[in-house]
């Protein structure tokens, strides 16, 4: 098991090509494939966020650049604003990058002619010099399509544009050579007044979710022996086969951290692994009082509710439905729980005005509680959570472990490297420390100069030791140089005291600081690059 947890990757972003844990899902895979092989042909890919379109295209260009096709992959993230200021900016942008990409020489001076128009510009452009210097088809990818949406005077004209090439495609050989894949979130659809695709041309691909074999199959390769077993199936009867929603489970059970039956219990909740995701949806639920109106009315009701179609596709492009012919109904357990609970605890279109006050207010909160050089919460921020923590402890009569650490001869560093080396140094391990966290309600802090602070609620001596364990070793695995550390390592190392206790009320957190500080000089003084336990402050739920 440690051999596979340290190849784990975070499932939050596309699956790496030589992973082993991307999963195929026949047809999808072939039916791509086969889409680019054909002259002039449009592959559309839309799905909700996370629903494994970026792993599949990657897969898509890799299949194109095996079989030996030139591949352009535009992602309009990439784009500045700015460059949405109007149609030809925007066309001149689209074409430099297809030329950067394809290692051509930018000419576009040479094609682009006002009194034709940016549109007819573009079509010549690629016509008569991108296409021509090639006797190989192009794949060309168009990722995030769904920004342009958000620019509906520039989708209005582009979009028709690719649809023109297509169709030119079966009148001129040289359109032959260009496949077009197109990708885009459905969420958009939520802005848009539409009940169907705004770009319907080609073939379309559904991405399905995971069958029970295909998730056991990805459990398999996280080491869980599920096969034969009844784990499968409780956790489709929470989240179905979301592709993200199985996968980040699948994860944190191999992290054998936490059973199926807490993550099951925890998932519909803002303390769960899921908590992100669902706050996304909600937020745009409140958004939209129409679409929270008739979700709520599917939630409610037992038996499949027939939707007006405009509001029956929005819910679907969230992924939040499931239709039986005409009717809706919700389309996981998980969903029905989470956003049941929330129309319980106040009506949607109050709740609205609550979260854009809380906004603003958070806007406010960021100014005074973050700190500027690392993005992490400042000193002022942690006093506050500690104080609050430990009351709330204190009423659960929970433990709350405290792990401060402090760079190793970082005045040493600095004046080695230089001040912004020494910035540098302090943003990656502020960065690291964080990721070492999993639960929301564990939060780092910048408690001085190059010291920093771990609020660990609900945590004994003993969890809190092996997250600080984690920490020294991830601090340590970056190899940051520092060869006048006065550790014989040569890199950057850290000092760590951990203390912990259950709060009272008679007592404050004063006491958890003084005693994780009083650690960590005993580190220091033992040489540093150690974790000391506090001898006074060491709670174990276990004993």
């Amino acid at each position: 098991m440690t051999h596979l947890t340290q190849s784990l990757i975070f499932p939050s972003s596309p699956v790496p090509l030589n992973s082993k844990f991307y999963i195929e899902r026949p047809p999808i895979e072939e039916q791509a494939y086969n889409a680019i092989c054909k002259p002039g042909n449009v592959l559309r890919i839309r799905a909700p966020k996370k629903m494994g379109k970026s792993s599949l295209v990657s897969r898509i260009i890799a299949y194109a650049q095996g079989i030996e096709y030139k591949t352009v992959n535009i992602d309009f993230q990439q784009a500045d604003q700015s460059v949405f200021a109007n149609l030809n900016k925007f066309l001149r942008w689209f074409c430099a990058n297809v030329s950067l990409q394809l290692k051509v020489e930018n000419i576009l001076d040479d094609f682009w002619d006002e009194d034709i128009g940016s549109k007819v510009s573009c079509t010549v452009y690629f016509e008569e010099y991108l296409l021509a210097q090639f006797d190989t088809p192009i794949v060309l990818v168009l990722n995030e399509v769904n920004i342009l949406f958000e620019h509906l005077d520039i989708a209005q004209d582009f979009l028709p544009m690719l649809r023109y090439w297509h169709e030119q495609a079966q009148q001129i050989e040289i359109f032959e050579q260009l496949r077009c894949v197109v990708v885009y979130s459905t969420e958009i659809y939520i802005k848009l007044n539409i009940n169907q695709s705004p770009f319907n041309v080609g073939l379309q691909i559904q991405l399905p979710e995971f069958n029970e074999e295909q998730i056991l199959q990805l459990a398999h390769k996280y080491g869980l022996n599920w096969k034969g077993k009844n784990e499968p199936k409780q956790l489709m009867a929470m989240v179905g086969g979301h592709p993200y929603l199985v996968h980040l489970a699948i994860y944190f059970l191999s992290q054998q951290d936490i059973s199926l039956e807490r993550l099951l219990l925890e998932a519909p909740t803002h303390a769960g692994i899921y908590s992100d995701h669902l706050r996304s949806l909600w937020e745009i639920l409140l958004q939209n009082s129409e679409l929270s109106s008739a979700f709520k009315n599917i939630l409610i009701d037992k038996n499949n509710v027939e939707l007006e179609a405009l509001i029956a596709y929005k819910l679907d492009s969230l992924g939040l439905v499931k239709f039986n012919f005409n009717e809706c109904r919700y389309s996981r357990e998980l969903y029905r729980i989470y956003f049941q609970k929330g129309i319980e605890r106040t009506e949607l279109d109050y709740q609205y005005r609550l979260e854009e006050l809380e906004k603003d207010n958070q806007k406010l909160k960021n100014l005074v509680n973050i700190d500027s050089l690392t993005q992490i919460y400042n000193r002022r921020y942690f006093d506050q959570y500690l104080n609050a923590e430990w009351q709330r402890m204190a009423r659960e009569e929970s433990p709350l472990s405290l792990i401060l650490l402090d760079v190793d001869c970082f005045k040493l560093y600095n004046d080695t490297y230089g001040h912004q080396a020494g910035d540098n140094c302090l943003q990656k391990v502020a960065l690291t420390v964080r990721n070492c966290l999993k639960y929301p309600t564990h939060i780092i802090a910048r408690y001085g100069g190059e010291e920093f602070a771990v609020i660990l609620p609900q945590t004994d001596n003993k969890d809190a030791y092996s997250v600080a364990e984690k920490i020294s070793n991830k601090i340590k695995f970056l190899a940051i140089k520092h060869i006048n550390s006065k550790v014989k390592l040569g890199i950057v190392t850290v000092s760590i005291g951990v203390s912990c206790t259950v709060p009272n009320y008679k007592e404050n957190p004063s006491i958890l600081v003084r005693a994780a500080d009083e650690a960590i000089y005993q580190s220091k003084a033992q040489g540093r690059d150690r974790i000391t336990i506090s001898p006074f402050l060491n709670f174990n739920s276990s004993k």
